[in-house]
């Protein structure tokens, strides 16, 4: 009898995740954060030059806006429009769904915790991000350690580099002592990842929270730019042990500087023959309404593997995608 019908994650595993969720909608409850729910196809997609969305085909009535839509790769896009329509503080706990990511710790559909504090810095929300993660972990009695440290200084520390003023040709000769790897058409950004990726994060410590903080600036995806002499992206990551589970912004809310961050992404996507992608005219609009605020986003898949002290993603879902 094939045997390929069953679940890839036990049953305990699945009871721990369901009561995940109840802590996580108490968390928010108490603090009086609103669940949403918004839709899981649109007309506009993600531009992200690095992320690739699942489109498909609607085969009703046409519309004004025809037949194409896109599954979300995350729900911020109308997340942040009902902010800028007056919901307040909100979050969205629900699956997200990414095209061409499948391995230990990935699967192109996932479950995405999105929340947004309106009022709110980075640093603010650095905070909460950490408070949440430490509640979870009361499940298992394991008190977890924590650390913030810049961008810069994590660099300075586990690579010896100053990201922010190391010429192109140094980065890509630590790149190359720790990978193997064709460094034809990467850019500056693309060595900084590598390095964070292979040098930086097999080295933070486990079962501790490591906040990471002041991104480049060219970095800044759709967080704020903080001027100075040298500009940094007012964005965040929170690591446990080696492992990202959460990526947050102080959110920007100029409509004008957006658009053109999508334009610049939509010209990459083109000298890399990706295809082109509609960007979202409404959230734009919205913009000029956003009020000051943060938002994150964590994977909750990888905060279950951290709990179960899984090796694989496919060990915490009831079907991971070989077997759905």
């Amino acid at each position: 009898m094939n045997g390929d019908w069953r679940p890839s994650a036990s049953a305990s595993a699945l009871r721990l995740r369901a009561e995940v969720y109840r802590r996580i909608r108490e968390y928010f409850h108490q603090r009086q954060v609103l669940e949403v729910e918004t839709p899981m196809l649109s007309e506009a997609a993600n531009t992200d030059p690095n992320i690739e969305s699942f489109n498909l085909q609607f085969s009703g009535p046409g519309l004004a806006g025809g037949t194409t839509r896109w599954l979300r790769t995350s729900p911020e896009f109308p997340m942040k429009r009902l902010i800028a329509a007056g919901i307040g503080d909100c979050y969205e706990l629900g699956r997200v769904f990414r095209n061409g990511e499948f391995g230990r710790r990935h699967n192109p559909e996932f479950t995405l915790l999105e929340w947004y504090r309106v009022g709110w810095s980075h640093l603010e929300l650095i905070e909460e991000c950490i408070a949440l993660v430490r509640h979870i972990f009361t499940l298992k009695g394991v008190e977890l350690a924590e650390r913030r440290i810049s961008y810069a200084d994590l660099f300075q520390e586990f690579a010896g580099i100053d990201p922010h003023t190391a010429g192109d040709e140094q980065l890509q000769a630590a790149v190359l002592a720790e990978v193997a790897i064709d460094p034809d058409g990467l850019r500056r950004d693309d060595f900084l990842d590598l390095l964070m990726t292979h040098c930086i994060e097999p080295q933070l410590p486990k079962l501790s929270v490591t906040v990471v903080y002041d991104f480049p600036a060219s970095q800044c995806a759709l967080a704020r730019i903080r001027p100075g002499e040298v500009p940094v992206a007012e964005r965040f990551e929170l690591y446990l042990g080696s492992v990202e589970l959460a990526n947050g912004y102080h959110e920007l809310t100029d409509a004008a500087e957006q658009s053109a961050r999508f334009d610049n992404d939509l010209r990459l996507r083109r000298q890399r023959g990706a295809s082109a992608l509609p960007k979202d005219q409404r959230l734009i609009d919205a913009l000029q309404s956003m009020p000051d605020c943060a938002g994150v986003a964590m994977g909750i898949d990888r905060l279950m593997m951290a709990l179960l002290n899984a090796e694989a993603l496919a060990e915490v879902v009831a079907f991971d995608f070989s077997k759905a």
